[in-house]
């Protein structure tokens, strides 16, 4: 099932937390993204019907193998844009900013080929 932008910044939140500590409650994900409670309730609920999130038996979150999956992604696409932009001489704030609304409509082959150009070029810093 396709993930909306949104989804995809919950289930990026999700896996930025679960890197940070082994226990991510809802709380946890809504003072992150500075959403209310019933904000992150909602989407959370969405995420495990679609099968990305799952409730362990202490109530933490959990991605499930296709949440870990989709995050990861996600957040490939935040570092290696925000990379690229901060290569190209944009100050790391507005490059993080600008990768984050990227990162959700760049096709497949469009960032495979920044990858390749990452990869190439990418420890050139241009001031």
């Amino acid at each position: 099932m396709p993930l909306q932008e949104s989804g995809e910044m919950y289930l990026e939140t999700l896996y930025i937390l679960s890197q940070r500590s082994a226990n991510v409650r809802s709380i946890d994900v809504g003072e992150y993204m500075g959403y209310s409670k019933p904000s992150v309730s909602r989407a959370i609920g969405l995420l495990k019907k679609s099968g990305y999130v799952r409730t362990d038996e202490s109530g933490c979150l959990r991605l499930t193998e296709a949440g870990e999956e989709k995050a990861r992604s996600v957040y490939e696409r935040h570092t290696v844009l925000t990379e690229l932009f901060v290569n190209l001489g944009v100050d790391a704030k507005t490059a993080a900013d600008d990768a984050c609304r990227i990162e959700h409509h760049i096709s497949d082959q469009t960032f495979e080929a920044v990858k390749a150009h990452m990869k190439k070029y990418g420890a050139e810093r241009h001031p």
